[in-house]
């Protein structure tokens, strides 16, 4: 009996959640309501723009409807339960769905890198290599690229969360306002090195894989611009580029404040904000940026048509 109650336990764990006052509760509920709602449709219409308009059936916004899954599944993963525990007097999750949490959410940050790489590659393919762009962007390859981003992505989380997933647990009590990797190891008595190395590991690969690929490529970008010396293809860059520069930058500095704060465990609740912050602000920028692109290309075809026709 004692042993059965014992394993009930062991696998409900409790959330710590934040510490707000109640005055502030609601507030915050509707606030990441909003955001919730707001990334929702506008990644919804992306989407749904992208797939009807056939003039979009492009490897460029192909990759595009990759950044809008993963922060529709990363976002609808994380924000209803935290939106349920904010409001909630008893933060309760199985052991199973936070497990289940930890691991979409790490997919969904390791997947953004892995789909702004191939969008790097994308814009260098189509300003470097213009005349070549339709028979080596093929929407086969911009498939193949896209399944091996996820693949790469759901391989190295798979690893990082079974690592803990094999630890034996001593407590129940989760210190964060949702479910990650850290938390759950931190709910063992056992030695975690083998974690702690292997997550040194994955931050440092994904971080350094994609700071290098994307610095080389925009570094060739910049060296192919500077040598045609061309009005038309320097515009074109600035066009292509600064979009896709300004959707990495966000990602990578909302990330590297995520990580920096968990060496302050003074800070747990900033910490909590930031990790939030990293969901919710690419995801609601992205489909703007989207937007300010797909403009763009219809005022370039506009233009286009009037000298040519």
């Amino acid at each position: 009996m004692t042993t059965n109650l014992f394993f009930s336990y062991s696998n409900i764990l409790q959330i710590q959640g934040f510490n707000i006052s109640p005055e502030f509760t609601y507030p915050l509920f509707f606030l990441i309501l909003f955001f919730y709602f707001s990334l929702l449709c506008s990644n919804i219409g992306v989407l749904v723009l992208i797939i009807t308009e056939r003039s979009l059936h492009q490897p460029m916004y192909m990759l595009f409807c990759n950044l809008s899954v993963n922060d529709l599944i990363g976002n609808t993963v994380l924000l209803p339960r935290l939106m349920t525990d904010i409001i909630s007097t008893e933060r309760f999750i199985t052991y199973n769905q936070c497990v289940a949490q930890a691991f979409y959410s790490h997919t969904f940050g390791s997947a953004s890198h892995m789909i702004l790489i191939i969008m790097a590659v994308d814009r260098y393919v189509a300003i470097c290599h213009p005349l070549r762009y339709s028979s080596i962007m093929t929407i086969r390859t911009v498939v193949g690229l896209s399944v091996s981003a996820w693949g790469a992505s759901i391989v190295l989380v798979s690893v990082l969360i079974g690592l803990t997933v094999r630890l034996s647990r001593c407590r129940s009590l989760i210190q964060n306002a949702y479910c990650d990797n850290a938390s759950l190891f931190k709910l063992s008595c056992e030695d975690v090195s083998v974690n702690n190395i292997y997550g040194l590991f994955f931050t440092v690969l994904l971080f350094s894989s994609s700071m290098g690929s994307i610095a080389v490529t925009y570094f060739r970008i910049a060296l192919v611009c500077r040598v045609k010396k061309s009005k038309e293809l320097n515009n074109r860059a600035l066009q292509t580029c600064a979009s896709h520069l300004v959707l990495y930058l966000i990602m990578l500095w909302s990330g590297f404040l995520t990580i920096i704060l968990h060496r302050f465990p003074n800070y747990p609740d900033l910490r909590k904000i930031a990790y939030i912050l990293f969901h919710v602000v690419p995801a609601n920028v992205n489909p703007i940026i989207y937007g300010i692109v797909v403009g763009l290309d219809d005022m370039d075809k506009m233009k286009y048509d009037t000298v040519f026709h």
